[in-house]
């Protein structure tokens, strides 16, 4: 594909985009921008939502690492935290969605304030802020670096040029109505990468002349890419990903303002519920989906004599764009794009809405208009920097990088959720910034040393560690002020 094509698409996929954001935008209001105004079919959330979860770290990074054998998650073990996921989604509808509707939230770290208090709400606000400015500008470093290497380089444009253009579109088509456009382009942009997805998957087996499961089976095999369950002591044994995914998926999801705020934006706690039920069925086969996807993808590259690239983000990309056909290429930039920006668009939305609520308290003050547009851009500016700062030191997995910062940022939420909804126990809320931040240096500590010191390595379940030693800081605190 030549540039020339692929930027031609890019622009006619954000004139799109930018249509769809007029036409939502009109007669809108505060409500719109933060909630949609309540009026959000649960089936479009829904749909939207596998898009704005999986992102482009998925589309990309999960089909990587299937093949890469000495990789802590290579072959299928990814599938066990897949598994995990499921049960997750069905604790946040069964238990964390009634809390938030019941106390009427429009940031869901409301709920720290009511439980501990201001500073409480504070650090649970700042968690979320750190964790998905992080979050947001690895996946968009992703794609970033995608289109830098298969677009950009050739005509010498700079890096940070690549990632302005990327977010100046983002900021065009969420600045005026925030949630209530981002219900509508994220269920544009699923359908295109799921189509994308399908599509090639397609290709691939007809290519390969891979008729029948039992044919898929023998050629996966035949590279040594079979194994599913892991019960080994590493990190791929089957109980620290089962956990690792049933945890992720409560604090990346039920925990977390950017997932939430779609949820929210539902008529009320029944839709929204069946929103996340239906998700847990359709993430399962989705994301099972991309698992077999990236084994087809190692099978095609060896098959065919194709060096497997170093990095192993770029093996679909390196695929799609330099020996798939045309078709498939256009369909993966299409794809590559709307995984990117339906997880982009909405971190964009949901960080201006929880500065603007829980630090700013505009809630409380009155509503700013003009200071929340200048919150807006100033996180735009801010994620540029950090992916540009991310081109000079990210060198592992994306989707491994993620994860294992999502476990250090993500833990003293699990802990301050887990500890004030199943203990009633008053705490001071002066030691709840200590007790948060201390469990995520010290988790950070272990992570970088546990495999010198107990000979054994840290993975995705630094989450739940992270999460425990913050849920017995606040166990200890609470005890001591009870005695005071």
């Amino acid at each position: 594909m030549s540039p020339q094509l692929i930027i031609g698409l890019i622009l006619a996929y954000f004139g799109l985009l930018i249509f769809i954001s007029w036409i939502t935008s009109r007669k809108s209001d505060v409500k719109s921008f933060y909630l949609g105004n309540r009026q959000a079919p649960w089936y479009l959330v829904s749909f939207g939502m596998i898009g704005a979860t999986l992102s482009g770290v998925t589309f990309i990074s999960v089909p990587g690492m299937i093949g890469n054998i000495d990789h802590i998650n290579g072959q299928f073990s990814y599938f066990q935290v897949i598994l995990g996921y499921i049960i997750g989604y069905w604790v946040i509808a069964g238990l964390l969605l009634p809390i938030y509707y019941r106390m009427n939230l429009t940031s869901i770290y409301g709920y720290l304030r009511e439980r501990f208090g201001w500073r409480s709400h504070k650090t649970g606000a700042g968690f979320f802020l750190f964790s998905r400015v992080i979050g947001a500008a690895f996946r968009l470093y992703l794609v970033a670096t995608v289109m830098q290497a298969f677009i950009f380089d050739p005509w010498d444009v700079p890096f940070w040029v690549t990632v302005s253009i990327t977010i100046g579109f983002i900021w065009v088509y969420t600045f005026r109505s925030g949630i209530k456009t981002i219900i509508y382009t994220d269920t544009l942009q699923t359908f295109f990468m799921l189509t994308a997805v399908f599509l090639t998957v397609r290709y691939v087996l007809q290519t390969l002349d891979l008729d029948s499961v039992s044919a898929i089976k023998d050629a996966m095999a035949q590279y040594d890419i079979k194994q599913t369950f892991f019960w080994d002591g590493s990190e791929r044994n089957f109980f620290k990903q089962f956990l690792s995914g049933f945890f992720l998926a409560i604090v990346m999801t039920g925990l977390d303002q950017d997932m939430m705020q779609k949820n929210l934006s539902c008529k009320n706690i029944g839709e929204a519920q069946k929103n996340m039920y239906t998700l847990s069925v359709t993430m399962f086969f989705v994301n099972t989906l991309f698992v077999l996807f990236g084994a087809l993808l190692y099978v095609y590259a060896h098959s065919r004599g194709i060096a497997i690239p170093e990095n192993r983000d770029l093996l679909y990309p390196t695929l799609a764009l330099q020996h798939f056909d045309l078709s498939i290429g256009i369909l993966f930039i299409l794809g590559l794009i709307a995984a990117a920006y339906s997880s982009a668009d909405s971190a964009l939305t949901s960080l201006t809405t929880s500065f603007v609520v829980d630090i700013l308290e505009f809630d409380r003050k009155g509503e700013r208009p003009r200071l929340r547009l200048f919150i807006h851009i100033g996180f735009s500016l801010l994620l540029l920097a950090v992916i540009v700062v991310f081109r000079y030191w990210v060198d592992d997995s994306v989707l491994t990088s993620l994860f294992r910062i999502a476990g250090l940022t993500y833990g003293p939420l699990l802990g301050l959720y887990f500890f004030g909804i199943f203990f009633k126990g008053k705490l001071s809320d002066k030691l709840v910034p200590i007790i948060c931040i201390g469990s995520a240096l010290i988790s950070f500590i272990l992570v970088k040393n546990a495999e010198d010191w107990f000979n054994m390595r840290i993975g995705f379940e630094i989450l739940i560690y992270n999460g425990f030693l913050t849920f017995v800081g606040l166990w200890i605190g609470s005890r001591f002020h009870s005695e005071q």
